[in-house]
């Protein structure tokens, strides 16, 4: 068989799951062959080599198991309590497999818990990188402001590290008004923190009075009531194992002077089509038509005013004979005054 990292070995022979097997492995709870072994990357055949955990041999994996558990209060999630409170473990009867809890729900809580063995499903569901959103049904004290949820929302520094960003969404109040009462909140989780979402709205003077978890990413059962469970149906570990990774959103560049972008008004300036028509010559058609009307400096000749004749010019009219001319103030000759 091909060697396979040892911590993956771990998570499929159902000890725990893989984040967790790597703990042990850095805390020098891991033998190979008689020897403590603390490297991640160290590798092994699990039909050849010994691998023990806590002194215990590994054996082959066994069946994978998938148990949907509505936790009541005060049972803690976790195989083993030293101070000797009950687990989710007791309350799971006629188990042979060794199954451990997915994620922490913590004492005073109350929901949906999965166990399995399965070690790769357990890391792909407790992971915040892949796509397992738990969602809760919280109630809280008072009316908190919008804008503190929107606080709570973006994110806030809890321990001393800021919490993803999460869905919260205002279900109902208990009072007669909307800003009477308590309130019911919808939280929607990437991660699992201790006691995140209590000390989320603690940190905004909300406290949180009642939490219960409804769904584990896709997979809900409203008919559970507290101590009961049933196993998952294949359809159900089939949803678990296709969801898909989140991609991280890229970071936007901040400019330094933003740039309007208002289109320009029509009137103020030309538009692109009209301004690449300015810049294309006209047809001789087309500016004949559109070129103004120009006055010509040529000049029409205007005729010309008749001249009297010269005294003694001829006439084609009267054969070549001269014509006679009055002179204004003449007399009329002598033969003119006989007629």
């Amino acid at each position: 068989m091909q060697q396979e990292r040892l911590q993956k070995i771990i998570a499929h022979a159902g000890v725990s799951s893989r984040r967790e097997a790597e703990a042990m492995i850095r805390e020098g709870r891991v033998t190979l062959n008689g020897r403590v072994v603390t490297e991640l990357g160290t590798r092994a055949d699990s039909d050849r080599d010994h691998i023990k955990v806590d002194g215990k041999l590994i054996t082959k994996a066994e069946p994978h198991r998938y148990i949907l558990l509505y936790k009541p209060k005060e049972v803690m999630t976790t195989v083993e309590d030293p101070q000797g409170r009950r687990t989710v473990i007791d309350l799971v009867r006629g188990i042979r497999e060794r199954i451990y809890p997915v994620g922490r729900l913590d004492f005073h809580s109350e929901g949906l818990v999965l166990l399995t063995n399965d070690g790769e499903l357990a890391f792909k569901v407790s992971h915040p990188t892949h796509g397992s959103v738990k969602t809760y049904s919280v109630k809280v004290r008072g009316v908190p402001e919008e804008r503190l949820v929107d606080k709570l929302r973006r994110g806030i520094t809890i321990d001393g590290k800021r919490t993803l960003p999460c869905d919260i969404e205002r279900m109902r109040t208990t009072g007669k008004r909307e800003d009477e009462g308590n309130s019911w909140f919808e939280v929607k989780l990437r991660e699992g923190r201790t006691q995140q979402i209590r000390k989320m709205f603690q940190a905004v003077g909300h406290p949180v009075s009642k939490l219960r978890r409804v769904a584990i990413g896709p997979i809900s059962d409203p008919k559970l009531t507290p101590g009961v469970w049933r196993e998952l149906t294949k359809h159900e570990v089939k949803m678990l194992e296709t969801m898909k990774e989140l991609k991280k959103p890229a970071k936007r560049r901040v400019a330094a002077s933003p740039v309007s972008r208002k289109k320009p008004a029509a009137s103020k300036r030309p538009t692109a089509a009209k301004r690449s028509a300015a810049k294309r010559p006209k047809s001789r058609a087309s500016a004949a038509r559109t070129a103004p009307v120009r006055s010509s400096t040529r000049r029409t000749p205007s005729p010309r005013p008749a001249t009297p004749r010269a005294k003694g010019t001829t006439s084609k009219s009267t054969g070549g004979k001269k014509s006679p001319v009055r002179r204004s103030g003449a007399r009329p000759s002598r033969s003119s005054a006989r007629r």
